[in-house]
C-alpha cells in the first residue's frame, strides 16, 4: 500500500490484497477509484458487488463496505478520498444535495481518464492548481453520473478573463500558482474559471501552465542547460518531478529527448 503526499481534504492509495482485504467500515469522504488488475469484491448498500479491471467505483460518504478478493492472485486498485465540502464548493450550489451515483461500479472511460491523471505522479505533492483542477474534474464526473441531476449548461465565456489567466500563468511558470491568484486576477471564483478555461482552449489552467513549464525547460535543455538547472528554472520541483512531467507531456525522458536533439543539431552542422 502506499499513499501519496496530498493536501488537507484530498488522499490518494494504492493498494494490492489478496482474500480479505478489510472489515466493514465507513469515510466521511466520497471515495472514487478504479480496478487495475484482478476483481475486488465487496458489500455496499446492501449488495455483493464486483470491480474488475477497468471499473470505476465511487462510495458515499459514511457508507459502510468491506471488501475483498474475487480472484486468488488478489486485487491491485487506487482510490481517491475527498471531502465533500469541496465537492459541493466546485459545483457550485451550497443548497442543493451532494451528488449521489446510484451504480457504485460502473464503466465510464472519461473518469478513468481523470483516474489516471490524478494518480499520474504520487510522489509529488500535488501543485495548488492541480488540486483544484482534480476537485473540479471529479465534482462535474459525479454530478455526470448522478441520474437525478440536470445536464450542466455550458459556461458562458468571458474571454478577457480567459486571456488574462493565460497571460498570467505564462508571466509566472517558474513558481507555484495558486487558484486565489488568478480569482483575483479575473474576478471569478476558480472553479468557474477552469470551466472556461477548459471550454475555450481545450486544456485545465493547470495543465496548461505545466505544458509551458515543459516548453522553456526544452528551450533549456536545448540551449544547454544541465538536466537540474532547467527543471529548477522551469518551476519543478527536482528533476525527477521534470522527469515524470516531461515523459507524460512528450512520451520521451529529458535525457533522451537531449541526445536525440544534439543528433540532429550534429547532422544539420554536417
Amino acid at each position: 500500500m502506499r499513499t501519496a503526499p496530498d493536501r488537507p481534504g484530498l488522499l490518494r492509495l494504492e493498494a494490492f490484497f489478496g482474500g480479505e482485504a478489510y472489515a466493514p467500515h465507513r469515510h466521511d469522504t466520497y471515495s472514487v477509484g478504479y480496478t487495475l488488475r484482478g476483481v475486488q469484491n465487496f458489500s455496499y448498500r446492501g449488495s455483493a458487488l464486483s470491480s474488475a479491471q477497468g471499473h470505476v467505483m465511487v462510495l458515499h460518504p459514511d457508507e459502510v463496505h468491506d471488501g475483498h478478493a474475487g480472484v486468488d492472485t488478489g486485487f491491485l486498485y487506487r482510490m481517491i478520498y475527498i471531502e465533500p465540502a469541496l465537492i459541493r464548493a466546485a459545483l457550485g450550489d451550497t443548497a442543493a444535495p451532494l451528488p449521489f451515483v446510484r451504480d457504485a461500479v460502473f464503466s465510464d472511460p472519461r473518469v478513468v481518464s481523470l483516474l489516471q491523471s490524478i494518480f499520474a505522479d504520487m510522489e509529488t505533492p500535488l501543485d495548488p492548481l492541480q488540486r483544484d483542477h482534480l476537485v473540479c474534474g471529479l465534482a462535474d464526473a459525479l454530478a455526470g453520473n448522478d441520474r437525478s441531476l440536470p445536464a450542466r449548461a455550458r459556461p458562458k465565456l468571458d474571454v478577457r478573463a480567459i486571456e488574462a489567466t493565460r497571460n498570467y500563468l505564462n508571466d509566472n511558470l517558474g513558481r507555484a500558482v495558486r487558484s486565489q491568484e488568478l480569482e483575483d486576477v479575473t474576478q471569478h471564483d476558480r472553479y468557474s474559471l477552469a470551466r472556461q478555461f477548459r471550454a475555450a482552449l481545450g486544456t485545465s489552467p493547470y495543465r496548461y501552465l505545466v505544458m509551458r513549464r515543459l516548453d522553456h525547460a526544452r528551450a533549456a535543455i536545448a540551449a544547454g542547460a544541465s538536466l537540474a538547472d532547467a527543471a529548477a528554472a522551469s518551476g519543478f520541483s527536482d528533476q525527477a518531478h521534470m522527469t515524470r512531467q516531461f515523459a507524460q507531456g512528450f512520451g520521451l525522458t529529458p535525457g533522451r529527448w537531449r541526445q536525440l536533439h544534439t543528433s540532429a543539431q550534429g547532422d544539420a552542422d554536417g
